[in-house]
């Protein structure tokens, strides 16, 4: 398979928040999940959620060079049972504290490495590296949050050993607007692309556990990316958000970003400079 150009990151939109991320060498895959339409993901505490849509690959496509997974948290749309049976069990999975706990112990996933926030992982294959960095997430807001497992945002700074990135890239897992956000736009003052889950999760009763369209906009004027990716949306029936309400944000006159079109099943190719290629 040919590499994507030099210095650009290509981006295959599987469904859900999963990703086939190709960086020169490196390929990546972020958050797997394979459920098909009707299934359901299960989502502890007695919560699940019927899936809506089809993924645009199987776990059987995966390319088997695949070098990393990383997982925001460990939720059934995220991390599905397909993904666990069958994913190679010596994958190294680069995730919370929490779910590399489970993932060694209850599911046998030897390499999976649990990131305090802030705190970072470098892979290395040939002449390409990328440096993970965990980033704050909040899945809901007070007491809500001993509900759902703990998330973190993932900063891939994309580039060469002992270089500087020349591609940063911001995927914000499965997160609320909160105080943490401001802080990443402190730390990281610029950002080619970021990767935005959305969807609007509503559970039983009402409680909003990831952006609507509103708090995702929110989040774009706080960090500021060049260019912005939606993802995680209209995938599964707790969902309340559409892309489109998004889509309407973006088009407000104080909206910073571009915004990166990309179907599921449908490629992106992305550099410091902007998109290189679209379907």
């Amino acid at each position: 398979m040919t590499p994507p150009p030099d210095g650009a990151a290509e981006f295959l939109f599987i469904g859900n928040a999963t990703l086939l991320i190709r960086y020169g060498a490196l390929t990546l895959l972020t958050d797997p999940n394979f459920l098909h339409r009707g299934q359901y993901a299960y989502l502890g505490k007695g919560l699940m959620s019927r899936r809506l849509t089809e993924p645009a690959l199987a776990a059987s496509d995966i390319p088997s060079d695949l070098d990393a997974v990383v997982l925001s948290h460990l939720h059934g749309d995220h991390w599905d049972r397909v993904a666990r049976r069958r994913l190679d069990h010596s994958l190294p999975i680069i995730t919370t504290p929490h779910a590399s706990r489970r993932l060694q112990g209850v599911h046998g996933f030897s390499r999976a490495t649990g990131l305090p926030t802030w705190h970072d992982q470098v892979l290395v294959k040939d002449h390409s590296q990328v440096r993970v960095t965990a980033l704050p997430g909040r899945h809901a807001p007070g007491r809500w949050q001993k509900l759902l497992p703990p998330v973190m945002g993932s900063l891939l700074d994309f580039g060469a050993p002992g270089q500087p990135p020349r591609l940063r890239v911001y995927i914000t897992g499965d997160t609320l607007m909160f105080p943490g956000i401001h802080e990443i736009a402190r730390r990281y003052p610029e950002v080619h692309l970021a990767v935005v889950h959305l969807g609007g999760t509503r559970l039983p009763g009402g409680l909003i556990v990831t952006m609507d369209a509103l708090q995702g906009a929110g989040l774009v004027k706080a960090v500021r990316p060049e260019r912005v990716l939606p993802v995680h949306y209209d995938d599964y029936a707790a969902f309340s958000s559409p892309l489109s309400a998004f889509l309407e944000e973006s088009r407000s006159p104080d909206f910073p970003s571009a915004v990166v079109h990309c179907a599921r099943g449908e490629h992106v190719t992305v550099n410091a400079q902007g998109v290189l290629a679209t379907p």
